[in-house]
């Protein structure tokens, strides 16, 4: 807890740098090639960081690596890569994940890994606005790659108004970098894609590489601060937090992962939310109804929650998400709780894990969902209890012998997958396996009082990234359910039977 508390900053955040990723990396040397000698210093600083993750056991990055620095890889490799990452993403951007892939590969200059995407893979009409520039910059270099009619008037005006000298975009370096590479060779563009190579060549991080944002500040605040509260820190180091979330709330209500975004989420909303409540209900109750006000807005028909904007999918770590912060407000939402809680036992699948959410492991939906199913039980439905009941089972099922969880079935225990899986396992009446993975846990503490862990957040998904004081904060937060449930509620008095005394209740997520 020290160490989270000393990251809190005068102004009530808590930053953490994004760390560098293969992907921006390879595409912004592939721009940097295009200038010429004008970036020789950041060029071969990628080239070097680059170099060094040529090995990396990753399939994706290393086909990327391969071709960003001119080497040979045959179209097996690259499919490899590309199924791999379709199959880990949820149904319904399968298509566009496909057609992403075959453009980085084209704007590394390599030959097209598959035929012609799918029309929908570059249909904008049901995205969010992140997703929907993503897909037309795609849709414009896999044009070019294809000989086809060039990118229409409108498409590249929105392209274009994406570029401000010095700012990235929504804070999104890999949708800034391509949208340079679709407008790379259009006529009258140069000096827009000249200025968007020096901004994106501002955030290269000290080992070469490039990021995938430009930060997660907001998100890394909620966390930690709800990671915090229920740790019990200090009042006065948690009412700064909730000072500076106040002052970076959108109008709509909700809380982007990053102060420099417009678009809300469904992720940040839900924990600045629960981390309100639990800090002082009254004294924030309008900008948590307003945070449920921006929840609300975007709820699907089908009773689910999606990660952003209205009428795109519902997905079940959101609807989860969700739950757990309309529950703060007891009885009021009672209707939407439950319509949620039948979403999410539907969309379990049978071994009873859920589809690819925002996180390389399965236990970070698994947590959230076991969380929101928990105070609803008793008026919940047998198929909603049946969800609990396989939630807990998989879990108890995952443990390794170190005491420690994977990301999947049988991969090796990291730290943060290891305290998701406590959040659940400290619910549960048999101490012994928390223990165990309590246990694991603070084997992996550095001197320092951080976390070691292996990246686990994914943008988009299913590519991973790494900003290490989640994993601290995931942490904190599951040793703090831990302890609140064998916590003694009250101190037992002299000559009372110990048996009289009971867990405390937990009072936060």
């Amino acid at each position: 807890m020290a160490l989270l508390m000393n990251r809190v900053g005068p102004d009530g955040a808590l930053r953490d740098a994004c760390r560098s990723r293969v992907l921006e990396s390879a595409l912004t040397l592939a721009l940097v090639e295009r200038c010429g000698h004008r970036h020789a210093a950041a060029r071969t600083r990628i080239v070097r960081y680059l170099e060094r993750h040529r090995n990396s056991g990753n399939l994706m990055d290393s086909a990327v690596v391969a071709a960003a620095l001119g080497r040979r890889t045959g179209h097996p490799a690259r499919h490899q890569a590309l199924d791999d990452i379709v199959s880990r993403v949820p149904d319904f951007a399968g298509a566009r994940k496909r057609a992403l892939v075959h453009a980085v590969f084209t704007m590394l200059g390599t030959a097209p890994v598959y035929d012609d995407p799918a029309p929908q893979a570059l249909d904008v009409g049901a995205l969010h606005p992140w997703a929907a520039v993503q897909a037309i910059a795609v849709k414009a270099i896999l044009g070019r790659a294809a000989g086809s009619a060039p990118a229409g008037a409108d498409d590249l005006t929105l392209l274009a108004s994406t570029q401000r000298p010095g700012t990235v975009w929504e804070g999104n370096l890999l949708i800034h970098l391509s949208v340079l590479h679709a407008l790379v060779d259009v006529p009258g563009m140069e000096t827009i894609v000249d200025a968007g190579v020096r901004t994106a060549l501002m955030h290269q991080r000290e080992d070469g590489g490039q990021p995938f944002v430009t930060d997660t500040d907001t998100w890394c605040t909620v966390t930690a601060g709800l990671a915090l509260c229920t740790a019990g820190a200090p009042r006065g180091v948690l009412h700064r937090i909730a000072r500076h979330l106040l002052q970076v709330q959108h109008a709509n209500g909700g809380w982007s992962y990053t102060d420099h975004a417009q678009l809300s989420d469904t992720d940040c909303t839900t924990v600045a939310v629960e981390f309100l409540h639990h800090l002082d209900a009254d004294a924030y109750r309008h900008p948590i109804r307003r945070g449920l006000d921006a929840l609300i807005a975007v709820r699907g028909a089908d009773g689910g929650f999606p990660t952003y904007g209205a009428g795109t999918p519902s997905e079940a770590c959101m609807t989860a998400a969700a739950i757990n912060a309309l529950s703060t407000q007891g009885q009021l939402h009672r209707h939407l709780i439950q319509a949620a809680l039948r979403f999410l036992a539907a969309r379990q699948m049978s071994d009873g894990s859920f589809p690819p959410g925002w996180s390389s492991s399965r236990l970070h939906t698994l947590f959230r969902a076991h969380l929101a199913v928990h105070p609803h039980l008793r008026q919940s439905p047998s198929d909603v209890r049946a969800m609990s009941e396989r939630i807990t089972c998989l879990v108890q099922a995952s443990q390794n012998p170190d005491g420690g969880f994977g990301q999947h079935a049988g991969a090796p225990s990291d730290a943060i997958s290891t305290a998701y899986a406590l959040i659940v396992l400290s619910g549960h009446f048999d101490p012994a396996p928390a223990a165990r993975a309590a246990r694991y846990l603070l084997a992996q503490q550095r001197p320092d009082g951080g976390i070691t862990s292996i990246p686990d957040m994914l943008g988009p998904r299913p590519f991973p990234y790494h900003v290490p004081l989640l994993t601290d904060a995931f942490t904190l937060l599951a040793l703090g359910h831990l302890t609140g449930r064998i916590r003694p509620s009250r101190i037992v008095a002299l000559g009372r039977r110990h048996d009289d005394a009971r867990p405390a209740e937990r009072t936060a997520p």
